[in-house]
Parts: C-alpha cells; structure tokens; sequence
C-alpha cells in the first residue's frame, strides 16, 4: 500500500507544480491600458511595440489609446514619423507624450560636390525619394520626377517606347544654347552627346536602383558647377549596401498594359459614301453610275481616262485606320538584387530587364541593366571608398510616325492589302491610288498619286529603323579623414562614360519616302566623357556657435565624339543594266570632336548660433571651345538664411516646427550648342561650294565661318524663398521667387556679305530674362508601419 501512495504522489506533485508554474507565468503578463499625445493632443497611429518582441505590438486609435498585454517589467517603445521615439516602463495605465524630432529636419542631402543638412540649405534644394508604393509605370528616371517638383516641367517627347523627355528648371535661359539641366550620376557628370540609336540617354539609369534625387533650382546652389549650371542641375544618387548587412536576394516586377484611350472621331466607310453621295446630290440610279461611285467602289488603279485597269474588281471595305495602326501594348520589368556586407565591404549587385512595347505597332523597347556598387571603409574608418559602375544594353525598333497622320485621313472604303498583282508588283500588296509612270528603264509602272493619302500601314510595313545602344559607366571616390586632424578630409574622384550606339535603316522600293529604288544603310556615334576631380574640405565647430564648412577643388574633364554613316540605294530587279545593284553608295564618312573643360571652385558654409546661416561659392571654368583671350569664365553666388523657428520667440513653439527665409544671388555660364571648334578658322573637304584645294591631289575644301571674340553666354539669378514646416513635419510648405537675367546670348545670326566666310555666324548678341513663382504644399494625415497617405500639391 505504501508502495501503490508513493507512485500516486509521484504522478500528482508534477501536475501540482506545473499548474502553479502556469498560474504564475500568466500573473506575470499585464494589460497595458495607454495614451499617446504630442503637445498638441493625441496621435494616431503611433506604434507602440514590446522592447526585443517587435510581433508584439499595436497602433494607437482615433483618440490616441492602445491597450497591448506584456510580461511584467517590460518596454514599451512607441514611435511615430516626426517624433523621437520613447521608452517606458509598463504599467496597467500609461501615458506616453511625444517629443518633436529635429532628425527631419537635419536630414542629410546630396548638393555638388558634397552633401549638408536639410535644414542648414540655404539656395532652393529640392531632395525626394523615389516612391516605392506608387510609382506606376517607370521606364527611365525622368518618370520618377514627373510633376512632383515645383518649377520642374518634364515634358515627353512623343511617347515612343524607351523615349525620352525635355526637362526644364524653371525655364529656358537662352536661345540657341542648350537648355538641358545638368545630369550628375554618382558624382559624375553627364555630356550632352546623346547617344546614336537611343533616344533617351537617362536610360543608362535603371529606376530601381535610384536612391534619391537633387534638383538644384537657384544660381546659390547650382554655381558650384559653374558654366554647365545655367539650366539647373539634377543630382541622381543609386542604392548602396550597408554595414553588417546580411545578404539579401529580392525580386521586383511588373507587367503594364498600355492603350489609346481617345481616337479621333472619323466617317466609316458607309458614312464617307453617303457623304460624297449627299454632296453630289445624285440619285441613288445615278450615284452607282458614276465616277464617283466607280473610283469609291473599284480597289484598282485608273488610268488618265478613267477606265480602270485590267482585271479590276469591285470591293467596298470598311476599314478603321486608327484600329489597324494601334495595339493594346503590353510591358514587363523585372529587377533582382543582391545587397548585403562581407565584413568592412557592403555591397549591391542588381540586373535588369524591360521590354515596352508601343501603343503604335512596330515600336519597342528592350534594355538589359546591371549595376555594382562596392562601399568599403579602411583605416579605421578614416578611409571611405566607393566604386560604381553601370552598365547598358538597348535596342529600340522605331515606327514612322507619319502612319499616325494618314490614319486620319485615309479612305475608309479601301483595304489595307490585296492580293492582286497589281498592287504586288507596284506597292508591295498595300492598296495605294496610283497614276501611271515611265521607269525610264523600257517599263511602265505606277507610282503613287500625288495628291492621295498613303497607305498608314505601308508606312510601317515597308520600313525598318532599329537603334542599338551601348553604355558603360563607373567611377571611384576615395575620401580620407586624416589621422590626427580628422576634420580634414582630402577626396578623390575618378570617372568615365562610353557609349556607343548604333542605327540601322532600311526602306523597302514600295516605301513613300524612296520609292523605286529603296536604300538602307547604317550611322554609329562612339562618344566617352572622362572625368576628374579632387577637393579638400575642412569642417569644424568654434564653440557653440560657430560652424564652418569650407572646400575647395580642381576638376578636368574630356570630352570625345566620333561619328561615322553609310547609306546606299539599289536598282530595282527589273532593271536590265544594274539589276539588284547598289545605286548612288554614300562615302564611308568619318567625324571626331573632341572638347576639355578645367576648374577651380570653392566653397564656404558659415553657420551662426545654428540660426544665421551663409554660403558662398566661386568657380573658375576654362573651355576649349573659346579663343584663349576668351576662354575662361568666373561664376560666383552668396546666399543666406535664416532660421527664424531657432529664435526665442519661436524656439518652444509647439506649432512651428521650421522657419527660415532664405535670400541667393549667383551668376552661371553657358558653352553648349556652339560647336568645338567655332573660335579659328576651319575648312570642311568635298562639301557643297568647296573650290579650296589645300591638301591632297582632287580633293578641296570649303571654308567655315567662326568668329574669335565669342564668349560665356552668362545667366544671373535672384532667389527669395520661404520654408515652413508646422506640426511635426505633418504639413510643409516652400514657397520661391526668382529672378534671371541672361546676357551675351549665343545665337546664330545674319551678318554683311563678305564678312565672314558664311551668311551667318554665331556671336555673343541679345538678352533675355524671365521670373517666377513656385508652391509646393505637403499633407501628411496618417503615417503608420502599414499605411502611409500623403497629400501632395505644387504649382509655378
């Protein structure tokens, strides 16, 4: 028995135990019943998560409450956009109030040559993040700035597939010179060349490894870069990989769908019958008997008198031109990406792919992209490298867009092909009106009426334009905090773009625009930009309320273009000398340009008591493309701020979050659009008018005009600007006025007979200047974990 009591005891004392194990446990969780507010009152949305057990978490209701259960003695740490985030201690009742976060306010931005606070700017910066939650469908980079920026007007260009956009920073500020901005990748800076084959040379740039953008409006800000600056500058930056990162492989894709949403309203075939027949006012015995009807009803060709041609047949159709030319498009992207860190390298490795068709058949695009990124530190971090390079392949097949003319004027009644002899042997099978013609070859043909609407789809069925394009990129930055004095930092920038893009063309005989004999051939454009630059900065804080932030530098860059086409004709195969044989070959014509660009810059960024901020930049350009006593060109720029939030009547505000009103003055250069060799005197050989017969046994020369006292086209700014951010960053506002002015305009103009070895010469003449308002307003009601609305609004 005593036995049989021992072995029952054994089994009951565990579940005893285990039952007051349980019964602790549970009286160890509490229920945490919270309030969170700001100054201002309650948040919603706030997270408020267990410390070390983020799964255990809540947001904050309508009036700022949560009720979150947690073992006893736990964290709780609650968070919230534009606020730092707190720590407490749990308790049944809590109450957490928010303080504001100056983090968003001091955030870091990309600016030339260099990066500074958000709120320490004091020219008219704009810097977003590409949005990943709405971003729809983006081919290139200029699809991610489109209308989000105030004076920033992206303008497409015509909407082919992989095509690109006119961008414009407030404007245009001159005539005949480029008013393209300035496009820095990485810290390089782009040509303008463009590139043979692509139409769009923000291609290179895939929008999935895009980081962040900087626009530079104001000459404070832009004048750094100096005679390239005039039209404003856009600062692109790619993702880079992060310290103690673990390697992390993703996946982005999309697949598009694109249509023509609006057609022009055109007659259909009956309604075009019944139109003509109206107007002629014939009666229905008399409308089938006449020429009219004859020339709506027969496909055939007619002669001079009218009858039609041999073996004509009666055919009505009832075509839509517009459906026959237009597709519903579809489009896919794919990226994949490897970012991660081995020991002191972070790393980002990414690949890929697009294909875009086009609305108009026959219009593509495909691109392949991959980048690597490559970020390690040396010397205990006293020494930062960066390497990037990107790389490009596209091929983009374009359709003539003369089909979308033709389609709204076209006869309805007619096909778009017949299989008829006729219409084989004289237009490729395409219905076509025709008159008769003497080939001149002892055969007679037809060749396309004169005054007859061509066929839209021979248009794009009777040739073939097809550009390939190549790209590679790279550049390594070396920064180095000196030992001892590590204020001091020495930087190191080298990079290079090549490119090379090519054009095949090929028009078949039945094509409108080289009817007969047809031709093909091809042009390639090989260009490389190499560039250099170093500067030295010394940041250091006097005190409490002296900030000083002084650089400067030496920059070179080369640019290289080099061109090259063939283009042939050929003889039809009836033709009885020279049938099938190339006709009229173009020479294999060969051109290279080449220019330099030298410059000093500086600049000083002065802060006082954090309140009184001012900048200062100098840069002096010299250019190739000027005669020496020309050549170099001077831009400065001074601006100042003031933070007028950081005073005392403002500083414990709980309304005004930033306040700062910020005054610019700069003066930028201009040296596109001018060639590179326009200051001395040049022959061009076998051109129209060319009698000179300076070198070479047949060949002679022509010479070209230039003019020796052309100079810096020069653009002078004034900017007033006000930011405002209230409540916590929940609504900003940043309101600019400027004013530019641009003098000794590069402009191409008529001059006196015998003055110069042309018509026309390009010269320093003209002013021009324009002035604007910009608004850009930013809501921001609910920012939670999971749900982010934010409301948007600019106008200039």
């Amino acid at each position: 028995m005593k036995q049989v009591n021992l072995r029952i005891y054994q089994m009951i004392l565990p579940l005893i135990l285990g039952l007051f194990l349980s019964v602790g446990v549970y009286a160890q969780n509490i229920t945490v019943r919270g309030h969170v507010k700001d100054a201002m009152g309650e948040v919603v949305g706030a997270n408020v998560i267990e410390k070390g057990n983020p799964s255990n978490g809540t947001i904050t209701d309508l009036d700022g409450n949560f009720t979150l259960s947690v073992p006893k003695g736990a964290i709780l740490q609650v968070s919230f956009i534009g606020y730092q985030t707190a720590e407490v201690a749990a308790a049944p009742s809590t109450i957490v109030t928010l303080k504001d976060d100056a983090e968003l306010l001091s955030e870091v931005v990309v600016i030339g040559y260099g990066r500074a606070k958000k709120n320490d700017l004091t020219g008219s910066v704009t810097a977003i993040k590409p949005d990943e939650m709405n971003k729809g469908l983006q081919v290139s980079a200029q699809d991610m700035i489109t209308g989000k920026i105030a004076g920033v007007n992206v303008q497409n260009n015509g909407g082919e597939p992989g095509g690109g956009a006119s961008i414009r920073i407030r404007g245009g500020s001159s005539l005949n010179a480029s008013n393209d901005p300035l496009i820095v990748i990485d810290g390089l800076a782009m040509d303008n060349y463009g590139m043979q084959g692509m139409s769009n040379p923000l291609n290179l740039v895939n929008p999935n490894d895009i980081e962040s953008f900087t626009v530079l409006k104001d000459a404070s800000a832009t004048a750094i870069y100096g005679s390239r600056a005039s039209n404003g500058v856009i600062l692109i930056t790619t993702k880079k990989g992060r310290k103690n990162m673990k390697p992390t492989l993703s996946y982005n894709g999309s697949v598009s769908v694109s249509a023509v949403t609006n057609k022009l309203d055109v007659l259909s075939g009956s309604e075009f019958m019944n139109f003509i027949k109206d107007k002629s006012g014939l009666s229905d015995a008399e409308w089938e008997n006449s020429e009219y009807y004859k020339n709506m009803g027969y496909w055939s060709a007619y002669n001079a008198d009218g009858t039609p041609a041999d073996g004509a047949q009666h055919l009505f159709a009832d075509t839509d031109w517009q459906d026959e030319i237009y597709r519903t498009a579809i489009s896919t992207d794919h990226n994949v990406t490897l970012t991660g860190a081995y020991k002191n390298l972070p790393y980002r490795v990414s690949l890929g792919y697009t294909k875009q068709q086009g609305i108009l058949r026959t219009s593509d695009f495909e691109r392949f992209t991959g980048s690597v990124s490559l970020n390690p530190t040396f010397l205990k971090d006293h020494l930062a490298v960066n390497f990037n390079a990107k790389g490009m392949y596209t091929k983009t097949s374009y359709a003539n867009t003369s089909a979308i003319g033709a389609a709204s004027e076209m006869d309805p009644t007619k096909p778009v092909t017949i299989n008829d002899e006729f219409f084989k042997k004289n237009f490729g099978g395409y219905f076509q009106y025709s008159s008769p013609v003497d080939r001149n070859d002892d055969e007679w043909g037809y060749s396309i009426h004169s005054l007859s609407t061509r066929n839209p789809m021979s248009y794009l069925g009777t040739s073939s334009d097809i550009g390939k394009g190549k790209e590679l990129t790279g550049n390594l930055e070396l920064d180095y905090k000196i030992h001892g004095l590590e204020d001091l930092h020495l930087h190191v920038n080298g990079g290079m773009d090549l490119k090379s893009g090519k054009s095949d063309k090929a028009y078949s005989r039945y094509n409108y625009d080289n009817y007969y004999y047809g031709s093909q051939g091809w042009s390639t454009q090989d260009t490389y930009n190499l560039s250099l630059n170093m500067y030295a900065q010394y940041i250091k804080d006097f005190g409490e309320n002296h900030h000083f932030d002084v650089m400067g530098g030496y920059e070179w860059q080369h640019f290289h273009k080099e061109t090259d086409y063939y283009y042939y004709g050929t003889y039809p195969d009836t033709n009885k000398e020279h049938p099938g044989e190339l006709k009229d070959p173009s020479e294999n014509t060969l051109y290279k340009t080449e220019n330099y660009l030298v410059s000093f810059f500086g600049r000083l960024n002065y802060s006082l008591l954090d309140r009184y901020l001012l900048t200062v930049t100098v840069r002096d350009d010299g250019s190739s493309r000027f005669h020496k006593d020309n050549r170099w060109g001077f831009f400065p720029s001074v601006a100042a701020a003031w933070k007028i939030n950081e005073e005392a009547f403002l500083r414990d505000s709980k309304v005004v979050s930033d306040l700062k009103l910020r005054l610019g003055w700069g003066k930028t250069g201009q040296q596109e659009g001018i060639g590179d060799y326009t200051y001395f005197a040049s022959y061009t050989n076998n051109g129209l008018g060319a009698y000179y017969p300076i070198v070479g046994e047949g060949i002679t020369y022509r010479p070209d005009a230039y003019n020796a006292s052309l100079t810096w086209e020069k653009t002078t700014t004034y900017n007033a600007g006000i930011d405002l951010s209230l409540f916590n960053d929940r609504f900003t506002a940043n309101v600019d006025y400027y004013y530019r002015k641009t003098t000794d305009l590069i402009n191409t103009v008529a001059v006196a007979a015998g003055s110069n070895f042309k018509n026309k010469v390009t010269s320093n003449i003209g002013e021009l200047h324009n002035q604007g308002f910009e608004l850009s307003l930013t809501y921001r009601p609910i920012q939670t974990k999971d749900w982010r609305w934010e409301l948007g609004y600019n106008i200039a």
